[in-house]
């Protein structure tokens, strides 16, 4: 897949949390239509850096681009609409809804009929209902979720719930899609339905920033991976530049690259999770 202009860019980005500098000056670029994996160790700044992107958190400095504009200061329903969408690192899901329902949360956001047409156009109001619930309807087909439709997601399985959860970010139609941690916790059967899944999104067009910390997952999806420790930069590249950058490998593995042998190497490629 080749890669596209940059629909993302990051021009030393911050984020102060009093004495804590949780992202320090962080700058980079993401191509339209990659997938681009966001790495690092526990506490390296990955889901910080998130928040920034998706407006949760404010900046402390520097600037968020999302083709060419300038949207640092945008609120997140701004940023939303501009086609910025993400998910958590647990599914934050309505327990008592359907499956179907929760999906259309998702598609509400570029409901037709808005506010006066709902008031004073019935026939509008139902049209756009009727559009918004087909639209659901293909998305859980996208996901693999259409025989669950009716479900309840109160009774579904964690890991369907991360594939609701990816299927309702994508009803709010996104250019830009930000995944965190989002095979955490599946077995390897899950794990590989939605690695299919996000490269047949990718394929499609959509740009993927993925936070993860099962690095199999990462070197297998990713074209361009950017690494943090202690909020910095300190690494970014193709997978295998990144596998092979000494700091990358100190700071996963706690020693210089001259003392690791290439099996440990290997090994670091594949680590989950749990390392």
């Amino acid at each position: 897949m080749s890669v596209g202009q940059a629909i993302l860019e990051l021009h030393g980005v911050s984020r102060r949390f009093g004495g804590l500098v949780a992202v320090n000056n962080v700058s980079a670029q993401f191509g339209s239509g990659t997938i681009h994996g966001l790495i690092g160790p526990n506490g390296a700044g990955k889901s910080t850096a998130f928040d920034l992107i998706s407006g949760l958190t404010p900046v402390s400095g520097g600037t968020i681009r999302l083709n060419g504009e300038d949207i640092t200061h945008h609120r997140v329903e701004t940023r939303v609409l501009a086609g910025i969408c993400r998910t958590f690192q647990t599914p934050r899901l309505f327990e008592k809804m359907t499956a179907l329902e929760v999906v259309m949360t998702g598609c509400h956001v570029h409901g037709q009929t808005g506010i006066l047409g709902s008031m004073f156009s019935i026939g509008g109001k139902a049209r756009d209902e009727r559009q918004l619930v087909e639209r659901a309807w293909q998305l859980l087909e996208v996901v693999g979720l259409a025989a669950d439709a009716g479900d309840l997601v109160a009774g579904m399985s964690y890991g369907k719930r991360r594939l609701l959860e990816i299927a309702r970010a994508l009803a709010t139609e996104p250019k830009l899609l930000l995944l965190d941690e989002v095979v955490s916790g599946l077995n390897p059967v899950e794990t590989a339905a939605v690695g299919s899944l996000v490269e047949r999104l990718a394929t499609n067009g959509l740009t993927i920033i993925l936070v993860e910390h099962d690095m199999q997952f990462v070197m297998n999806l990713c074209q361009q991976i950017t690494v943090l420790n202690f909020g910095s930069t300190i690494a970014s590249g193709t997978p295998t530049e990144v596998a092979q950058d000494p700091e990358v490998i100190e700071a996963y593995l706690g020693r210089p690259r001259t003392n690791v042998t290439p099996r440990r190497e290997l090994r670091w490629k594949g680590m989950s999770s749990t390392h």
